[in-house]
């Protein structure tokens, strides 16, 4: 066993050394990678003011809820919905319904989709379900995020 190391490790050195190379190496040259992003999230994030600018300007009113729903919701249920609403266009994650809870039993979801880009618009598709005094109500429609931060109903069914 001796005599074989003892021819295995200069054999061992010889094959090393082969490997080296002490002339200039070359790199092959390659066209540049460019990342392609994945959109998750809006394309142009809002400033925190404006966030809460637009918060406060989001109004179920306007075309978020259904009309008929309007009637028979207290100004906390309303107060509820427009946070719910605002919160989901801004920061839902698609198809996770964000849950809110009024007075006097009224309760609402609203779901949303993906950001779709529309004429350098964030916007997104949302349904939002209202069930008061024993009746549900479902509004669908597409919402989309003005350059003031500001969310506005641009298509919406009843």
């Amino acid at each position: 066993m001796n005599r074989i190391a003892l021819i295995a490790t200069p054999l061992l050195a010889l094959t090393l050394a082969a490997c080296s190379s002490t002339g200039p190496t070359q790199v092959a040259s390659s066209a540049p990678m460019v990342a392609t992003p994945v959109i998750a999230q809006p394309l142009v994030p809002t400033p925190a003011q404006t966030t809460q600018q637009a918060l406060l300007t989001t109004s179920v009113s306007n075309g978020f809820v259904d009309a008929a729903a309007l009637t028979a919701m207290t100004a906390n249920d309303s107060a509820q919905a427009n946070s719910a609403q605002f919160y989901a266009l801004q920061f839902g994650r698609p198809g996770a319904p964000r849950a809110w809870t009024g007075d006097k039993g009224t309760t609402g979801s609203v779901a949303v989709g993906p950001y779709v880009r529309v004429n350098n618009l964030d916007c997104r598709d949302f349904t939002h379900t209202v069930k008061a005094n024993g009746s549900e109500y479902i509004k669908k429609g597409t919402a989309c995020r003005e350059q003031n931060g500001n969310w506005a109903v641009v298509n919406g069914a009843a």
